[in-house]
């Protein structure tokens, strides 16, 4: 049976503000022989940086059958949980494939978008978009089959424009946080789906959403969701239990919100946030919003997307599309200051990242440049190995688990191969999707790997059978 009701409206106390993102763009890369550049609909974009208004008026909740796994592993944000798109798990994976692939255990299928999964206690969490009622929608299904438990729906008018959702939700004990399309940040119930807070970024707080839509994943650390803001403030914290701000980071050269997702970091003793802005790449403190320290050499001008990977002693590695190639911070602690200098950079015949946040892995750096190479580099910016030009991925997504690659092109067509720097080695290769854009993030949870295309999202059994 399926039970549908009207959400409860937000108390007056809470504004209504947006925000969402997810550290991807779904673009083409200028160097890519394959793809041409993308531009954002200029109609699209006026359009999506208009005000959302009451849209809670008409939101609704909807009760499915489904209910939560009792099954093992979590990937409860953006690129897994520590973060860094590598898992470790008990499960002996599979080194081999037939012909089919591995064995699909469930499939949904999503409205429009490249928005990835987060999964936890038995559930996996989607911010999808219904293009019937024209609203985004957050989904919550069975980790053991697929089923739909909980549904939350607000409309929003969003235009198709290379897709239309694109962030990873991140999920807590009780709650899931997630952005939208047009930067509106809802936290919901885990079990249940109701409404804990809403904000609307863009009306309550002067952000300007990106070209081709919000990308921005949230952060959650230590009773807060961290977010990269832009507008009236670069960076917020906001209490995850009532969505009030507990601290707000100056902004007064209007920078702007970027597709690039906030990563933490300890550096000098201190924790801080490093987020890739419009106007360069920040380092915010945790304890209280202040700017450590600021980097201006890095822009780039159409889409910021990949998230800055740390690579240790205070070492930041960025990477881009549309020419930006790659470069390697370092960070320099000089009394109570903090000083970002350029250790070296690379054109992106080098090493670039058009879309997917590159992984670093046992002292390497991985990841697919412009020309749709999956690349090994060193902590120097060499590069170790390329797959080889019969070996291409387009804009697909990554991840290393157990010492293992999976790594998908753009049609679904899923490749296995070693996390080694010894060199590129393949160990399988099977078509799983038959879509197209099969750009969203991966989430791995004990045995079962998911992935997605454009309108499908599948989960596979990746053990040894």
């Amino acid at each position: 049976m399926k039970r549908s009701f009207i959400a409860d409206i937000v108390p007056m106390g809470f504004a209504l503000a947006g925000v969402l993102g997810l550290a991807y763009l779904w673009v083409s890369a200028d160097a890519s022989p394959h793809f041409e550049v993308r531009v954002p609909i200029a109609s699209n974009i006026a359009d999506a940086s208009a005000g959302a208004g009451d849209v809670l008026a008409q939101a609704e909740l909807t009760s499915f059958d489904g209910v939560a796994a009792d099954l093992p592993g979590a990937w409860p944000q953006f690129r897994g949980p520590a973060g860094d798109a590598v898992g470790k798990i008990d499960v002996t994976l599979s080194r081999n494939w037939p012909a089919e692939g591995p064995p699909v255990l469930w499939s949904v299928d999503l409205g429009e978008g490249y928005a990835g999964a987060a999964i936890r206690d038995g559930r996996v969490f989607v911010v999808d978009y219904d293009q019937e009622k024209h609203g985004d929608a957050i989904r919550c299904f069975s980790l053991d089959d697929g089923t739909e438990i909980w549904r939350y729906f607000y409309p929003i008018r969003v235009k198709r424009n290379h897709g239309m959702s694109r962030t990873t939700p991140v999920v807590t004990d009780k709650y899931v946080v997630t952005m939208g399309p047009k930067c509106h940040v809802a936290c919901l119930d885990v079990a249940t789906g109701e409404l804990k807070w809403f904000l609307d970024l863009v009306k309550d707080y002067g952000t300007k959403v990106p070209n081709w839509y919000a990308g921005q994943c949230p952060v959650v650390e230590d009773g807060k969701v961290i977010l990269g803001v832009g507008g009236e403030s670069l960076i917020m914290a906001v209490d995850i239990e009532t969505g009030e701000a507990v601290w707000k980071t100056p902004n007064p050269k209007g920078w702007d919100m970027t597709h690039s997702s906030l990563v933490p970091i300890e550096f000098g003793g201190r924790r801080q946030y490093v987020w890739c802005a419009s106007g360069g790449v920040v380092g915010i403190s945790a304890d209280d919003g202040t700017q450590l320290w600021a980097l201006t050499d890095w822009q780039i001008r159409i889409a910021n997307v990949p998230t800055p990977v740390p690579v240790g002693d205070g070492r930041l590695f960025l990477s881009g599309g549309y020419k930006a190639g790659a470069m390697m911070l370092q960070l320099v602690q000089e009394g109570d200051q903090i000083r970002p200098e350029i250790a070296f950079q690379l054109e992106p015949e080098v090493f670039g990242s058009p879309q997917h946040t590159p992984i670093f892995y046992e002292g390497h750096i991985y990841g697919v440049r412009p020309d749709e190479q999956l690349t090994c580099l060193d902590l120097e910016g060499n590069v170790v190995w390329t797959s080889g030009s019969t070996n291409k991925f387009g804009l697909g997504p990554y991840t290393i688990i157990n010492n293992l690659i999976y790594v998908m092109d753009d049609h679904g067509l899923l490749t296995l191969a070693e996390a080694t720097s010894t060199g590129y080695v393949q160990l399988a290769q099977a078509d799983v999707l038959e879509g197209i854009d099969a750009w969203g993030p991966m989430a791995v949870a004990d045995k079962r790997l998911i992935l997605r295309d454009l309108t499908k999202m599948i989960c596979l059994d990746i053990s040894a059978q």
